[in-house]
């Protein structure tokens, strides 16, 4: 048995799940769920239509590189969106289909780690927890940047000494942040590339909400986009990930993608070739129609402003709480124990939440994640709605 098992602490909804065991939600009331980031927006019509037509392409084996089209749509995408110049991403060399961000961000530690240098894996704090039980499983040491609220929930860089920057090799980046939405800018990027230069270590990116963002005018700054303006065009350290799972509301079709450093992808698809996560091709062609249309992600964005329009009206009369840029979380403290406060909420009101601390490490500056906890707005409008009267009805009772 590999003895990394071991250092794995519970997954965040088996600790939820224990946790509201003994206290059920009110009989009578339906149960609200807030606590999963699983978009529940419908799935696109033609993207199913496109997966369906598709279903014939069954009786074909995918390849780990993917269907050129997929990488060509993928590459289009990205340059569109983030205002590359074309031929600045080469779909042949510098992208590569992955089964979701989770399973690539999981998987990309695999390829990366040595474990023979005594390794450490950086991560914002709190954090997608995929990212510390991939570096514990490579058998590297997590190390947590901070991200509180009087530093604007950026990570703490110069929190870390040079003796740990030494001895890393990856660091994961979130942009948005999961779950405070925050946005990282030019000089943070400026200052994080210079480090990985500085100390030789991989940047890897996860933007899987970088297409859910309260102003149509100002969307994300993603690394590629920020690579560029610092003259870095060949993104050397640099991957990225995406998702189509928040951007299209399809988190059951698996379909993501990694592009950046080219030395970097060719290792990575050489692990690949034997990890065995290839896209299924019908899977691949419903991708192509999503990166292709911008239409129904732009229909998605809307949903989630109502949702944050009718938090910032029910909630935040009673709540700390601030809307953030992007992604569709809330992050608010709360007013006693963070663990109490989501026990109590089930049982009283039927309304699932995550304790903060449940993605999030204690550490000698303190824990991020105490004293809050995080509110996924993936049910329907009438639904949040609903949800946000009921934790404000919750909270002018106690407290």
């Amino acid at each position: 048995m590999n003895p990394n098992l071991d250092a794995l602490l519970p997954y965040p909804f088996e600790r939820l799940t224990r946790l509201t065991a003994n206290a059920p939600p009110p009989k009578g009331r339906s149960l609200i769920r807030m606590s999963i980031g699983e978009p529940r927006h419908d799935p696109p019509p033609a993207l199913v239509r496109h997966l369906q037509e598709s279903l014939s392409d069954l009786g074909r084996y995918p390849t780990a590189r993917g269907e050129a089209e997929l990488r060509n749509a993928i590459s289009d995408w990205a340059t569109r969106r983030f205002s590359l110049k074309s031929g600045t991403l080469n779909p042949d060399t510098q992208i590569l289909p992955v089964s979701g961000t989770r399973e690539g961000l999981f998987a990309f530690a695999q390829t990366i780690i040595d474990s023979r240098q005594a390794p450490v894996v950086a991560m914002p704090n709190p954090f997608y927890q995929i990212y510390e039980g991939a570096a514990i499983l490579a058998g590297a040491q997590p190390v947590f940047l901070n991200t509180f609220s009087n530093t604007g929930y950026i990570p703490e860089l110069d929190a870390i000494p040079k003796d740990i920057w030494k001895r890393c090799q990856l660091l994961y980046l979130c942009s948005p942040g999961n779950p405070t939405g925050t946005v990282l800018q030019l000089s943070f990027y400026e200052n994080v590339l210079e480090l990985a230069d500085r100390y030789d270590f991989v940047v890897a990116a996860d933007e899987c909400y970088s297409e859910l963002y309260c102003d149509e005018a100002r969307p994300p700054l993603g690394i590629l986009d920020a690579a560029v303006r610092l003259g870095r065009d060949r993104f050397e350290r640099i991957v990225v990930f995406h998702s189509l799972s928040k951007r299209s509301s399809v988190p059951g079709l698996r379909s993501g993608f990694v592009a950046g450093d080219p030395r970097l992808i060719e290792a990575f698809h050489r692990y690949r070739t034997y990890h065995g996560c290839a896209l299924p091709i019908p899977v691949q062609k419903a991708s192509i129609w999503a990166w292709r249309d911008e239409t129904h992600v732009a229909s998605n964005r809307a949903l989630y402003r109502q949702k944050f329009h009718a938090a910032e009206v029910i909630l935040k009369p009673v709540l700390p709480l601030e809307i953030p840029p992007a992604g569709f979380y809330l992050w608010p403290t709360v007013p006693e124990n963070e663990e109490q406060f989501a026990r109590k909420l089930h049982a009283e009101e039927g309304v699932l939440t995550l304790p903060g601390i449940y993605l999030s490490r204690s550490t000698p500056q303190g824990d991020p994640g105490g004293n809050r906890v995080r509110i996924s707005l993936v049910p329907d409008l009438a639904e949040t709605s609903e949800a946000l009267t009921r934790i404000r009805s919750f909270v002018e009772r106690h407290y």
